[in-house]
C-alpha cells in the first residue's frame, strides 16, 4: 500500500471500515498489517475491523488479510512457495539478518539450525566466522547440512533424519522429532512464514511447525528469524507464542506498529541493518 497515505487524524471505526472496504474492492487483496499503518491502529484493531466487514458480507478474510466477497479461488489452500522461489526474495534482508544471527554464537556452542532461506543465510554467515571452532550444528534443511558441509571439522553437522519434503528439501516426522527430544542446545534459530502479536509464530505447513516446536523446547535460547514482509503475518501452523521466544530478528522494512505491539508482547525486536550497524527496531 505504498500510494495510500498514512492517515494522521484519527478515523472513526465506521469511516475506517468503509475505507477499507473500499480499499479491499480496489486492490483485491489488503494486509493488516497495511491498514494497519494506514490507519494509524493497532493489528488487533485493524482485523476486528476486518472481521466486522466480514459478518456484513462485504469482504472475505483470508490468510494475513482481506480480499472482496465471492473473490475466485479464496477457499483453495495458500501456495507454499518452494525453497527456490523464497531464495529469490528480500536477498540483502536476509544476508544481514544471518550475519547479525551468525554473530550471536560462539566457539563450543551447539545449535539447531530450521530449514529455510533465511537460516541458510545464517549457515553462510556462519562459514565467514573463521574464528570459530567446536561448534554443533543439528538441522532438518539438507541445504544447510550441504552448506555447512565443506566446514567439517570445524564444525560438526548432524541432520535430523526424518521423511524428506521436496518443496523445502526438510526433514520431519515420523523421525525428525526423535533426535530431537533427546537434546538440549545452546541456541535454536527457528524460520517462519508468519509473526503475529496474538497468534504467535506460525508457518504455512503443519509438519514443519511442529519440528519447529519442538526445536523451541530443547533450546535454552531461541531466536526466530523473518524479514519484513513475514511480520504480522499469520499463517496455519502455529510454532508457539511470541513470549515463548528469546528475540526476533527483522529488517528494516518490519511494520513499526506490528513491532511495538510484539515487544509489548513479550519479544525483543532487533532489526538487522548493515554491519556494526544493528538495532533495536523502533517507530
Amino acid at each position: 500500500m505504498s500510494d495510500q497515505p498514512r492517515l494522521d487524524a484519527q478515523v472513526d471505526a465506521p469511516r475506517r471500515r468503509e475505507l477499507a472496504r473500499a480499499l479491499v474492492a480496489e486492490r483485491g487483496f489488503v494486509r493488516v498489517a497495511e491498514l494497519s499503518r494506514a490507519f494509524g491502529v493497532t493489528t488487533v484493531t485493524a482485523r476486528a475491523d476486518l472481521d466486522a466487514l466480514e459478518r456484513q458480507g462485504m469482504i472475505r478474510r483470508v490468510h494475513g488479510g482481506a480480499v472482496p466477497a465471492g473473490a475466485p479461488g479464496v477457499d483453495r489452500p495458500e501456495r507454499e512457495p518452494s525453497f527456490e522461489e523464497a531464495l529469490e526474495a528480500s536477498v540483502e534482508p536476509k544476508r544481514r539478518i544471518g550475519a547479525h544471527v551468525a554473530g550471536l554464537v560462539r566457539s563450543g556452542q551447539s545449535l539447531i539450525l530450521d530449514v529455510g532461506t533465511t537460516t541458510l543465510q545464517v549457515a553462510r554467515a556462519l562459514k565467514q566466522r573463521s574464528d570459530l571452532d567446536d561448534v554443533v550444528v543439528f538441522t532438518n534443511g539438507l541445504s544447510i547440512a550441504l552448506e555447512l558441509e565443506s566446514e567439517i571439522p570445524r564444525f560438526q553437522v548432524v541432520v535430523t533424519g526424518g521423511t524428506l519434503r521436496p518443496r523445502q528439501h526438510s526433514l520431519v516426522d515420523p523421525l525428525a522429532g526423535s533426535m530431537l527430544r533427546d537434546l538440549h542446545v545452546d541456541l535454536a534459530v527457528i524460520g517462519c512464514n508468519g509473526v503475529d502479536p496474538v497468534h504467535g509464530v506460525t508457518n504455512a505447513n503443519l509438519p514443519e511447525a511442529q519440528v519447529k516446536a519442538l526445536m523451541l523446547q530443547r533450546a535454552a535460547r531461541a531466536v526466530v528469524v523473518a524479514d519484513g514482509s513475514k511480520v504480522g503475518e499469520v499463517h496455519l501452523g502455529r510454532v508457539g507464542p511470541v513470549d515463548a521466544f528469546d528475540e526476533l530478528v527483522t529488517d528494516a522494512s518490519a511494520p513499526h506498529p506490528v513491532v511495538a505491539e510484539l515487544e509489548e508482547a513479550g519479544l525483543a525486536v532487533v532489526t538487522a541493518h548493515a554491519p556494526d550497524a544493528d538495532h533495536r527496531v523502533g517507530p
